[in-house]
C-alpha cells in the first residue's frame, strides 16, 4: 500500500482553496445549470462553412483557469466556456512539439517519427513533409488560412515553414522559447539569435512589442481585412504562458499580494492572455464573423510547476505521462452548437481536431487514410457518445529506460522499462519512467521550491515499472491497481504491442552546426536546401546580416562578455 504524506496544509486550508469541494465522480457538481428544454435557436445544417479560430496556449496548467477553482482571474475563458461546451475528459501531450504535431496531422507521434522529446532549434528535423496538414485540407475546402504565434515543428528547410505547410500567412516564432519583447532565443551558451518571422522573412521591425499583444493585434488585422462571407481558419498559438516569465507591469500589480514571485508573474501572464482572447472574440463580432464561427480553446500540455503553473489536484506536471501532464483545459464556444452551456465528459484527444474541423469545413478526408483522430463534433454539439474509446499517450523507445523494468514484468510481451502510456476505456496503464510523480498544490508560498513541505509526495513506488489506474474512479492516480488486476495490465500491454507494430522509426537527428544564428544573419531560420540533405559539414565565417536595420542584441552582449572574459583571463595569467 502506498504511503502518502501531506504536510504544510491542513484540512481547513485545503477547504479554503476549494480543493476538496470538487468531486469528479459527480459531474453535476461542476456542470453549469442546464439550459431551457428548448433552445432559443438551434441552428440547422450550417448554411456556410464556419469560420474557425483555434487558440492554443503554452504550458497553462490544468488548475490555472477560473472554472477549475483557480486563484488566477480568467473571466473571458470562464464566460466562453460556460456559454459553450467544457471538455472535462480532454487529453493533450506532455510537451510542446508532440501536441502541435498531433493537432496539425491528426496522427499519433509514433506515426510521424516524433515520439521522442521536441524538435530542437539546431536539429535537421521537422514535421514530415509527406504529411497532409490540417491547414492544407482547409485550403482545399476553400478556406483562407493564417497562423499567429509559436510554430515549434521544425524549420531547417524552407519546405518546413508554416507558409509551406498550408498557411497563407504567418507571424510568429519558429523555435520553442523566446523573449516576449526582444524575441531572442538561446539554445545553449553562446548559441543565440533572433526569432520573430513574418511569412518567410525575419521581422526585425517588430522587436519590442509584447508577443501576446502583437499576436492579438495581428488576428484583429486579419479579420478586418478579410470578408466574413468567405471561410477563414486562424490558428493562434500563443507563446503565453511559457517561460521566460514576463508580463506588463499592470497585470503583475493585480497579483501583488501573491507571495510566490513565479506564481505572481505566471498569473499575470495568464490574465493578460485571457484579455487577448476577449479582444479576439470582440473582433469576431465587430467584423461580422461571430454568428458563423467556432472557437476552440486548448492547452498544449500540463503546467510547469516550478515556473508558476499548477495542475492540482492532478498528479505530475509538464513532461510527464501522469494526468497533470496530459489532461488539458479545453472547450468549444460557438453559436452553432446545438446543446450549449454544459460540461461534456466525452473522451477527446488533440488528434481529434483534424477530422472534426475538416468535417465542419465540408472538406474531404477520404484521401488522408490512417488518421488516429475521430470526428467528435456530434459529441460536442449534440451530446452524443464519443467515437473514441482509447488513447495512446505515447511509446518512446529512446527515453531513459526504467532501472527496474523488464520483459518478464511485461508477461514476456512488453519490456516495461520502455516509457509508454495508454488509456483504454476507464483504465490507464503506464510503463517505464512516467516522470515526476508528486501532487503539487498552487505555489502561493514565498519560498517554494526551496521548501519541500508544501507538496504531497508518494513515498513508495520508486522500484516500479508498471502502474494501472481506473482513471474514471481515480482521476488523481492515487491507487495503483497493477497488482490486483494483472488481467487488465496484460490486456493493455497487448494494445501497446499492437500500436508499436505500426510505429515508424524515431526521427531525432544530431544537432547541426550550420544552424547557428551567426551563420544566418543573427536570426534563427532555415539553413539547409534540398541539395544539402540532412547533413552539413563545413566551416567559415558567419554570414553578414542581410538586414542592416537591426542586429541581434544578444549577439552583441555575447561578444562583449567574450572580450571581457578574455581580458580577465589575461590578467589572471
Amino acid at each position: 500500500m502506498a504511503v502518502y504524506a501531506l504536510t504544510g496544509f491542513s484540512l481547513v486550508s485545503l477547504l479554503s482553496f476549494g480543493y476538496l469541494s470538487w468531486d469528479w465522480m459527480k459531474p453535476s457538481l461542476v456542470a453549469d445549470i442546464a439550459t431551457d428544454p428548448v433552445e432559443k435557436s438551434l441552428p440547422p445544417a450550417f448554411a456556410r462553412p464556419p469560420h474557425i479560430v483555434f487558440i492554443l496556449t503554452d504550458d497553462q496548467g490544468y488548475h490555472d483557469v477560473g472554472y477549475h477553482g483557480s486563484d488566477i482571474q480568467t473571466p473571458t475563458l470562464d464566460r466562453l466556456a460556460a456559454e459553450g461546451v467544457k471538455l472535462e475528459n480532454y487529453y493533450i501531450q506532455p510537451i510542446c512539439t508532440p501536441s502541435r504535431s498531433q493537432l496539425i496531422t491528426g496522427r499519433y507521434q509514433i506515426h510521424t517519427g516524433l515520439q521522442h522529446s521536441i524538435i530542437r532549434p539546431r536539429q535537421p528535423n521537422c514535421l514530415p513533409l509527406d504529411q497532409v496538414t490540417l491547414p492544407q485540407k482547409l485550403q482545399e475546402a476553400g478556406y483562407s488560412t493564417h497562423m499567429v504565434g509559436k510554430w515549434h515543428l521544425g524549420f531547417y528547410k524552407k519546405e518546413c515553414l508554416p507558409t509551406r505547410r498550408g498557411f497563407d500567412t504567418f507571424l510568429g516564432s519558429l523555435t520553442g522559447n523566446v523573449d516576449y519583447y526582444t524575441y531572442d532565443n538561446c539554445d545553449g551558451p553562446g548559441v543565440c539569435g533572433y526569432d520573430l518571422h513574418e511569412g518567410e522573412d525575419v521581422a526585425w521591425d517588430q522587436s519590442g512589442k509584447y508577443s501576446t499583444f502583437l499576436y492579438t493585434q495581428r488576428v484583429s488585422k486579419i479579420l478586418a481585412s478579410h470578408s466574413p462571407k468567405e471561410p477563414i481558419f486562424i490558428y493562434v498559438a500563443f507563446q503565453a504562458v511559457h517561460t521566460p516569465l514576463q508580463s506588463p507591469k499592470e497585470y503583475i500589480y493585480r497579483y501583488r499580494s501573491m507571495g510566490n514571485v513565479a506564481r505572481r508573474k505566471y498569473a499575470a501572464m495568464v490574465t493578460c492572455m485571457d484579455e487577448a482572447v476577449k479582444n479576439i472574440t470582440w473582433a469576431l463580432k465587430k467584423y461580422g464573423y461571430y454568428d458563423n464561427s467556432v472557437i476552440v480553446f486548448s492547452t498544449d500540455n500540463g503546467g510547469q510547476t516550478f515556473s508558476g503553473g499548477s495542475n492540482w489536484p492532478l498528479r505530475g506536471r509538464k513532461g510527464t505521462y501522469w494526468e497533470g501532464g496530459v489532461r488539458g483545459i479545453g472547450f468549444v464556444h460557438s453559436p452553432l452548437i446545438k446543446r450549449k452551456r454544459r460540461t461534456s465528459w466525452a473522451l477527446v484527444h488533440i488528434t481529434d481536431w483534424y477530422p472534426t474541423l475538416v468535417s465542419l469545413a465540408r472538406g474531404n478526408l477520404s484521401n488522408v487514410p490512417g488518421l488516429d483522430g475521430y470526428n467528435v463534433w456530434p459529441a460536442i454539439s449534440e451530446g452524443k457518445e464519443s467515437p473514441r474509446t482509447e488513447i495512446l499517450h505515447n511509446i518512446d523507445p529512446l527515453y531513459n529506460h526504467a532501472k527496474y523494468g523488464s520483459l518478464e514484468d511485461g508477461f514476456g510481451i512488453w519490456n516495461t522499462a520502455v516509457q509508454a502510456s495508454i488509456r483504454v476505456g476507464e483504465w490507464k496503464l503506464l510503463t517505464g519512467d512516467p516522470g515526476y510523480s508528486d501532487w503539487i498544490p498552487p505555489q502561493t508560498l514565498t519560498n517554494f521550491p526551496g521548501s519541500w513541505w508544501n507538496l504531497e509526495r508518494l513515498t513508495d513506488g520508486l522500484r516500479k515499472s508498471v502502474w494501472l489506474f481506473n482513471i474514471t474512479a481515480d482521476p488523481y492516480e492515487r491507487y495503483d491497481l497493477s497488482d490486483q488486476r494483472p488481467d487488465v495490465v496484460r490486456t493493455l500491454l497487448m494494445r501497446l504491442v499492437h500500436y508499436n507494430r505500426t510505429a515508424i522509426p524515431v526521427r531525432y537527428p544530431a544537432e547541426n552546426p550550420r544552424a547557428h544564428p551567426d551563420f544566418n544573419g543573427g536570426a534563427w531560420g532555415p539553413w539547409a536546401s534540398e541539395e544539402d540533405g540532412d547533413e552539413w559539414e563545413g566551416g567559415g565565417e558567419p554570414l553578414k546580416s542581410r538586414n542592416k536595420k537591426k542586429k541581434c542584441k544578444i549577439c552583441k552582449l555575447r561578444s562583449f562578455f567574450r572580450k571581457l572574459n578574455t581580458r580577465l583571463m589575461s590578467n589572471r595569467i
